[in-house]
């Protein structure tokens, strides 16, 4: 996968739970909301910037809350505006897709015309994390590879990946599509729309936030596990084209 012709990126969508400074007026009274999982992915950014450094690749973050307007989501999406913002009116929402949505999305998809105009295939890859209890119910996965089924490499690569994590941690349970479907609405998807498979292949990795509040070195760990089973794969795939 990742060969002489591949480009490989990393994103991150839900890094900070930071507001631009002219919309804090919108969380008054509701600050707390943006402490938790709604507002964030408490410790993706840790694990993006590890497997960027380790990769020598280029990493895109977003860098507000998703609670403004929401990143990973198309703007046709119901989800696209959170209860603090969907009342706005149509200038100010349309302001926060301008300055708030599209610059990052803006921002990927130049780099994908620049490496399809070479002959590359970007290979991209969103890190994320998820809430360990969903529902009142404990999810029973520690990393979930998300990919559209529709799309060969990205199963081939994710069936890859999912043999060399478990090879440095046979303890951790590793889902494919779970918790979410890869070919559901977000970033990937809308990525996919727009670009072949010979230009783009769009996986997702979600990890268990319990590992971020139980221990900060543990996720560091995690965050080099990740970062190791991708160069492995660089390397080996490099050697063999």
């Amino acid at each position: 996968m990742f060969n002489k012709q591949a480009h490989p990126i990393i994103t991150c969508e839900h890094a900070s739970n930071k507001l631009p400074e002219e919309w804090h007026h919108l969380f008054e009274g509701f600050g707390d909301v943006l402490e938790t999982h709604r507002g964030w992915d408490p410790g993706a950014i840790q694990l993006a910037k590890t497997i960027a450094d380790r990769l020598g690749v280029k990493l895109f973050v977003h860098p507000w809350s998703r609670l403004l307007v929401e990143p990973n989501r198309s703007l046709h999406h119901r989800q696209l505006f959170s209860e603090y913002t969907e009342h706005l009116s149509d200038d100010e929402r349309n302001k926060l897709i301008n300055t708030c949505w599209s610059p990052h999305r803006d921002h990927i998809k130049q780099e994908i015309r620049s490496a399809a105009s070479s002959g590359k295939q970007v290979i991209h890859i969103g890190v994320h994390t998820f809430t360990p209890v969903w529902k009142q119910k404990e999810r029973d996965l520690d990393i979930g590879l998300l990919y559209d089924p529709k799309r060969k490499e990205e199963k081939q690569f994710c069936v890859k990946w999912k043999k060399e994590l478990e090879a440095s941690r046979p303890e951790f349970k590793i889902r494919m599509n779970r918790p979410y479907l890869g070919k559901d609405d977000g970033l990937t998807t809308g990525l996919r729309r727009e670009f072949s498979e010979e230009e783009y292949l769009g996986i997702e990795i979600e990890v268990n936030q319990k590992y971020w509040f139980r221990s900060k070195s543990e996720w560091s760990q995690i965050a080099d596990k990740l970062a190791e089973s991708l160069t492995f794969l660089q390397n080996r795939d490099s050697s063999e084209s």
